[in-house]
């Protein structure tokens, strides 16, 4: 199946993007995936937390502006995981294409993050903070969504998607 536009994926840290991501690229002919984090570690050449370190948020957040554009306009018949923040910053995510929240309850993500995810994750330093950013969120990722799916569980979110899309 060749895709017209598009499937990008919303969701909060750990929510399941780019694990969901990958398996949907694999199913789909000629499409890829995308990461905006990765993209963003490779077009600035240095990772996440370095950014948010040395140059702040608001020098990320420019950062991901960057590549959702170039996503935007140059990217045809791709699976993209976007940052959790990415929606938030960026409400005109629908112009990338199809965009699907997958939704994971707090706690539930939580339980999925070993250290190491969470040292990825600088926002996820202080869990009642980062409580109180996954409410704002889901209000912001669900206004956003074409579509919202409960992700419990990979293989019937994928299902599930492909079904939507076909």
């Amino acid at each position: 199946m060749i895709l017209n536009k598009n499937i990008v994926l919303t969701g909060f840290m750990g929510s399941g993007k780019s694990t969901i991501g990958r398996i949907l690229a694999k199913k789909l002919e000629h499409s890829y995936f995308l990461d905006t984090d990765s993209l963003i570690e490779h077009f600035e050449n240095r990772e996440i937390s370095d950014i948010f370190a040395n140059e702040g948020e608001e020098y990320f957040r420019d950062a991901e502006k960057r590549v959702f554009n170039w996503v935007k306009n140059d990217v045809k018949n791709a699976i993209i995981s976007t940052g959790g923040g990415l929606p938030v910053f960026v409400p005109e995510i629908k112009e990338a294409g199809i965009v699907i929240y997958l939704k994971v309850e707090f706690d539930d993500i939580v339980k999925r993050l070993d250290e190491e995810e969470i040292k990825k994750r600088p926002l996820f330093a202080d869990l009642t903070k980062a409580k109180e950013l996954f409410l704002l969120r889901d209000e912001i990722y669900t206004r956003l969504a074409d579509y919202t799916i409960e992700n419990r569980n990979i293989e019937e979110s994928v299902e599930s998607i492909l079904k939507l899309i076909k």
